[in-house]
């Protein structure tokens, strides 16, 4: 997949592309449906898929004191993108200058003088432009007048409820502790990626080692121990774990952070990149009396992540799309 910054003047084989809209905060399975059009669309007419995603999030820019919020960084974003077959991503780099841009100007100077879009695919609900606005409506006017192909991508509920899937939805699963409802809006378990940093080395002395990460602007889901899976750097194998995220309360903690013990592996984590998915929520952080209450809190936790993690709706791609 090519990545494309400069949209003003992008190279000659990144334009007429059919160009999906949209924040695609997740990827999840609503997104999936615009990004299946876009793509179905660029083959029928013979041009490259893409996706324009804006870079940081509008919601960083407008407020910046709001909680951490974002599902996905923008390289998972890329990769998740890259994985479903989309071949350019564009990047609008999204600041004051470019907030201020009207919805007209955005249309017609960005994506049909900018990209040449062939043909522009949006849900229902996008809105862009200055104030937010510009919508579905204003889309269909323009794609009249200038002569560019126009799809717009109705809501998308799952098979047992009404509710259209949207990032909102996925975030406030993942507050209340509820893993499998993200994931089962999302189509994957909710992953946490970085790479493993060196912690206070708690966890060996436990006999329970840990792979520490930090969140790094990402929403904090709710704080507990987790039965998970990771992988490590590009093995594709997924391994078991158990995993706190929170900030250590019986230590005195104050950044969160996610510490996770893989079972049944003995090697060195420092520094190499890993991928966690949040399987299911087992408990609250605790404080303990003593350390050896800690320990045998951690050993009920491991029994019980294995127990999870063995059963058929935990497989790790119980929520692929066939």
């Amino acid at each position: 997949m090519r990545i494309v910054r400069t949209l003003a003047h992008p190279p000659a084989a990144a334009r007429g592309a059919a160009v999906a809209l949209g924040n695609f905060d997740g990827v999840h399975r609503g997104h999936r449906a615009v990004l299946a059009v876009a793509r179905a669309t660029a083959r029928d007419l013979g041009v490259p898929s893409a996706v324009l995603t804006f870079e940081p999030h509008p919601r960083t820019l407008f407020r910046p004191d709001d909680p951490p919020f974002r599902l996905t960084p923008l390289r998972t974003k890329a990769v998740r993108l890259r994985e479903f077959g989309i071949d350019i991503l564009y990047l609008a780099r999204f600041d004051r200058a470019f907030a201020a841009q009207s919805a007209e100007d955005f249309v017609g100077s960005v994506l049909v003088n900018g990209l040449g879009a062939r043909h522009v695919v949006a849900g229902y609900d996008f809105v862009f432009g200055r104030e937010r606005g510009g919508d579905a409506a204003l889309l269909r006017r323009m794609a009249a007048d200038l002569a560019f192909g126009l799809t717009i991508v109705e809501p998308v509920a799952g098979p047992r409820t009404t509710e259209p899937f949207a990032s909102r939805t996925v975030r406030a699963a993942l507050l209340a502790g509820e893993p499998e409802t993200a994931a089962a809006a999302l189509g994957h378990w909710w992953e946490i990626a970085g790479r493993v940093r060196h912690g206070a080395g708690r966890g060996h002395g436990l006999g329970y080692p840990t792979a520490n990460v930090r969140l790094r602007g990402l929403l904090q889901p709710r704080f507990g121990i987790y039965a998970v899976r990771a992988r490590i750097g590009d093995d594709p194998r997924w391994r078991d774990g158990v995993a706190s995220l929170g900030v250590r309360p019986m230590f005195d903690g104050d950044e969160p952070e996610l510490e996770v013990h893989l079972f049944d592996f003995d090697g060195d984590l420092y520094a190499r990149p890993v991928c966690v998915a949040l399987v299911a929520w087992l408990r609250p952080e605790k404080t303990f009396d003593s350390l050896d209450a800690l320990r045998a809190a951690i050993d009920a936790d491991a029994a019980a992540a294995r127990a999870v993690l063995a059963a058929p709706k935990a497989a790790p791609d119980r929520f692929a799309a066939p």
